[in-house]
């Protein structure tokens, strides 16, 4: 399903007030950026897993790979003064050959860099040298483990995975990772298997805690819950399974103005593969680039243009704002 096919059946999803009516009734004023502290950067597509609920579509088919020249530009925006967090995506970025350098280069200034790696590549020999590169950096990763249940999680991810996951994990304990006083972080992503909204994080949290470390044996820092957004995959899930309406009408019927009023997009600038500019990672997915007048490249980067642009919204962008809202830092409102 092509990204206007998503955007179609996403706009006329029965019952719902369109997002951007919504929001500026909410707020009394369109959604738009206060500043850019997050720089993500999608570094591709392929992946050497399918997970049923990814956005992107990834894969060990997919080709979009960021080229060296685009993370050398990514890098010189890492080094501005207003970006703190430089959080690096994929697919998988660890199949990105240029990783390692940027990873190093980027280590060097000192800001907040993130991975979110899914770990069952750090078990393939070609990509284990990772765990040390990580670590040397002091780089913070994130993980997705839908559920602390192996068939829940291998139901969304594939067979096998939560248990390469949790062999991963203990690698990454050993070196440091999720241990107190360590500084090494490594947090999970906790989203629904279903076509239901994630409870409340803070006790699936202490959840995840009790049963990881009584039964597996394995430590880690926070757990982020988050919403899953009606796109790529998940929205193919939805329609296939009849669960489409049923699901926008419990994202609007969510609907909170104070996860609207903090939203990820209003920090953030999404870098694409291809060096397009985008609001989210969730925008990047739909090829809805950044827009009002804001340079759509990142080769045309204008910080003030950007710091003052609209976002780019649609009604894929209830899942950020229902209930207790949802970002990659997880929920948004306590």
């Amino acid at each position: 399903m092509d990204s206007k096919d998503q955007l179609h059946i996403l706009q006329s999803a029965p019952g719902c007030i369109p997002f951007h009516e919504r929001v500026e009734h909410s707020l009394n004023k369109p959604l738009s950026a206060d500043k850019i502290e997050i720089l993500q950067i999608n570094i591709g597509r392929r992946c050497n897993l399918t997970c049923r609920h990814c956005h992107v579509e990834a894969g060990p088919s997919r080709t979009e790979m960021m080229s060296r020249e685009t993370l050398s530009v990514c890098l010189e925006l890492a080094r501005m003064p207003c970006i703190s967090t430089v959080d690096i995506t994929g697919g998988s970025p660890e199949m990105n050959h240029h990783l390692k350098w940027f990873i190093g280069e980027v280590g060097k200034l000192g800001k907040r860099l993130i991975v979110r790696s899914n770990l069952v590549i750090l078990l393939e020999a070609e990509y284990s040298g990772f765990i040390d590169i990580f670590a040397e950096n002091r780089v913070e990763i994130v993980t997705s483990l839908p559920d602390y249940h192996e068939d829940r999680t291998d139901r969304q991810r594939g067979a096998g995975v939560f248990t390469r996951i949790i062999q991963a994990m203990r690698l990454l304990n050993k070196k440091g990772y999720g241990q107190e006083g360590s500084g090494l972080v490594i947090d999970i992503v906790h989203n629904p298997a279903g076509a239901y909204l994630p409870g409340a994080q803070n006790s699936l949290g202490v959840e995840y805690k009790q049963n990881l470390l009584n039964i597996q044996e394995v430590l880690f820092n926070t757990l982020f819950c988050i919403t899953n957004v009606p796109v790529g995959r998940y929205l193919e899930y939805l329609m296939k399974s009849g669960n489409f309406a049923d699901y926008m009408a419990d994202l609007c019927g969510a609907y909170n103005p104070l996860a609207a009023e903090n939203v990820m997009c209003k920090k953030t600038i999404s870098v694409g593969w291809d060096g397009t500019l985008y609001d989210c990672d969730f925008n990047q997915m739909l090829n809805l680039p950044v827009n009002h007048g804001a340079p759509a490249d990142i080769t045309d980067f204008d910080l003030q243009k950007l710091v003052d642009r609209k976002i780019v919204t649609g009604n894929h962008c209830y899942g950020c704002t229902a209930g207790a809202g949802s970002s990659c830092q997880g929920s948004t409102v306590n």
